[in-house]
C-alpha cells in the first residue's frame, strides 16, 4: 500500500517527541497492539545533536517492524533533515510549515509529503507545491467546525488534523472530512513510557481506533 492508502485506512498517526531510540521499540510494540500503526518520529530543532537518534528511531521501527508499521519523520523543516530521514527509511515527511523547496525534494525522493498550514490560502499553495495531504495545525484550536468549513471549497485536498486531537474529538475530525488525524501528548504517554506502563498505551491506543472505527 502507498502511504496515504495507509493513511486512509488506519486514520491515525502517534507523534513521539523526545524519545530515546532506546524505548523505541517497546512503544511501537504497544502501539502496534492497539490498533496504531502509523508513528511520526520528530526532529527536534533546538537540538541539533539529536537529529542522529531520531533517524536512528526511524531505521529501528522500520526494521523491526517491517510490513506492520509505517514510520515517518516529523518537523522536518531542511533538506537535511529529509536527507537523514530519507537515509533512515522515512516512508513519510510531515512538517509543522510549508516549505516548497521540502516538499518537491521530498517528492522527488518518492516519499509521501505532509507539510502543516491553517488557512486556505496555505493549505492550497501545500497542495500546489505537491503535498499529498496537508496537515491541518493546530487543528484543536478550531475545531471539526473549521475543517468542514475548509473542505467546503477545497474539498479536493486530502487534509489531516494535528494538534489537541484527544480520543473523545478524534472522530468529529474525521467525520468533518480529515483523512485521518496525528496524536502526540494525548497518546504518546511521557511519563507511563518512563514508568513502564506500555499496557497502558495500548489500551488508550484501542480507545482511539475504535473511536475511529477500526
Amino acid at each position: 500500500m502507498t502511504t496515504m492508502e495507509w493513511i486512509d485506512h488506519d486514520r491515525i498517526i502517534a507523534i513521539v517527541r523526545g524519545l530515546a531510540p532506546e524505548p523505541m521499540v517497546a512503544l511501537a510494540d504497544a502501539l502496534l497492539r492497539g490498533g496504531v500503526r502509523l508513528v511520526e518520529i520528530t526532529f527536534n530543532q533546538a537540538q541539533p545533536d539529536s537529529w542522529a537518534d531520531t533517524a536512528r528511531s526511524i531505521r529501528l521501527i522500520g526494521e523491526r517492524f517491517a510490513g506492520r508499521m509505517l514510520a515517518g519523520a516529523g518537523t522536518v523543516m531542511t533538506l537535511e533533515q529529509l536527507r537523514l530521514a530519507a537515509d533512515a527509511g522515512a516512508r513519510y515527511i510531515i512538517s509543522p510549515n510549508v516549505d516548497v523547496a521540502v516538499i518537491r525534494e521530498t517528492r522527488k525522493l518518492g516519499l509521501a509529503s505532509l507539510p502543516g498550514a491553517l488557512t486556505p490560502t496555505e493549505i492550497a499553495a501545500a497542495h500546489d507545491a505537491g503535498a499529498d495531504a496537508v496537515k491541518v495545525f493546530p487543528a484543536g484550536s478550531l475545531g471539526p467546525d473549521y475543517i468542514r468549513a475548509i473542505r467546503a471549497p477545497l474539498c479536493h485536498i486530502p487534509l489531516l488534523a494535528v494538534g489537541g486531537v484527544t480520543e473523545k474529538n478524534c472522530a468529529g475530525f474525521v467525520a468533518a472530512g480529515c483523512a485521518g488525524v496525528g496524536v502526540g501528548g494525548n497518546l504518546v504517554n511521557k511519563q507511563w513510557i518512563q514508568d513502564g506502563k506500555f499496557d497502558d498505551i495500548t489500551a488508550l491506543a484501542r480507545t482511539y481506533t475504535l473511536a475511529l472505527g477500526r
